[in-house]
């Protein structure tokens, strides 16, 4: 199935007409269709509403229908349904957010402006600040803000399409996580939490333009969330807590 739609979005693009006032990809009538792809309507309709579902294909009564590219809810839904059947697990979904994002803040190092380091400094504060008035909330947004922020920088379609799609499924484990390291770091008066600060680490590498010193900042990072909301038994089937 998946060639046979990437064959039809092939033929459909050599078919369809630039529109002049948005560039968008005009197709030719469904019946124009039908005769130069040599296929019968039923199986015509079948595949081109396939092709909308996914994202491929923005179709307006009156307007006509235009070949598209997808946003980020095309494999929000995969990884979404891949979780729920039980082929993909919440660790492999971790794991492979922590090696995509120690790539991208290498990347970022070399890619970065002044002005997106200071941007990115802000949220660590803002996060500081949240946490030292109790706002949690406002300090998990500012924290997936500034993760957000550096796919922005690095401004790799692909990697921002993983991004979002790994950042839909694991939100409600980030929240959790994010929970518990709370309750296991108690904020004492004038004091800071190591969830929050530790990302002044990939800042100032970045701001170096240190690629190998971003990749250890971020490496850091996921480590010291480790330490904190790893589960009381990973790793000690006796139930006492994994070293």
């Amino acid at each position: 199935m998946g060639t046979d739609l990437a064959l039809l979005v092939q033929s459909l693009a050599e078919r369809a007409n630039p529109e002049p006032q948005t560039g968008r990809l005009r197709l030719p009538t469904e019946r124009e269709l039908v005769a130069s792809l040599d296929v019968s309507r039923g199986a015509l309709r079948e595949q081109l509403s396939m092709l909308e579902i996914l994202g491929f294909l923005d179709r307006t009564q009156g307007r006509g229908s235009y070949l598209d590219v997808p946003d980020a809810s095309f494999i929000q839904l995969y990884f979404d349904l891949c979780r729920q059947l039980g082929h993909l697990s919440n660790d492999q979904f971790t794991s492979a957010r922590e090696m995509l994002e120690v790539s991208v803040a290498e990347a970022a190092a070399r890619m970065a402006t002044a002005d997106d380091v200071d941007a990115l400094r802000g949220l660590v504060d803002e996060m500081v600040q949240a946490s030292a008035a109790g706002e949690d909330d406002r300090a998990l947004e500012a924290d997936v803000e500034f993760h957000r922020r550096l796919y922005r920088i690095v401004d790799n379609p692909i990697f921002t399409l993983l991004h979002d799609g790994l950042s839909h499924a694991l939100r409600s484990e980030v929240v959790e996580r994010r929970r518990r390291a709370v309750e296991r770091e108690p904020l004492q008066t004038g004091k800071t939490r190591v969830i929050d600060t530790v990302h002044y680490g990939i800042v100032e590498a970045i701001g170096e333009r240190d690629g190998e010193g971003a990749r250890i900042a971020m490496r850091r990072h996921f480590t010291v969330w480790s330490s904190l909301t790893a589960s009381p038994d990973a790793g000690a089937p006796d139930g006492k807590p994994g070293r």
